[in-house]
């Protein structure tokens, strides 16, 4: 499975931000660390906190803080408010998936994008950021 740049962005920003829930990083702050767009991680955190993963403030001195319990949100909870995951079959069907061969390659893929779904709903952000 591959995470498009703003499913990236999010895991970074809400993870970032859920490390210290206290601290309030503006989008700036965030962005330099990780080398990323500060307006395209905007849109980002705008998202996040429609989903109630961060709170914005506004104002001098202003940014994001985390909104959460780390201990529940789940690295799939944040990819799932970036990326449309489908079921079996989502991708683009290709000629050669009418052959055995196909057929089985694609059973394969499937069954390894189940396994990172699930591998992915498993961790939460608190059980991330003590690995870390």
């Amino acid at each position: 499975m591959k995470l498009q740049k703003a499913t990236q962005y999010g895991l970074y920003a809400v993870l970032e931000l859920a490390r210290d829930p206290s601290c309030q990083l503006s989008a700036i702050d965030i962005a330099d660390k990780y080398g990323i767009s500060s307006n395209h991680l905007a849109k980002v955190l705008r998202d996040l906190g429609r989903a109630g993963l961060v709170d914005s403030v506004r104002g001098a001195g202003g940014g994001y803080r985390f909104a959460s319990n780390a201990k529940r949100v789940t690295l799939m909870d944040v990819i799932n408010i970036f990326e449309d995951l489908g079921g079996e079959g989502s991708g683009a069907s290709e000629a050669s998936d009418d052959t055995d061969i196909g057929r089985a390659l694609l059973k394969v893929c499937n069954e390894i994008d189940e396994i990172t779904q699930a591998t992915f709903g498993s961790i939460t952000l608190g059980t991330l950021l003590k690995i870390m």
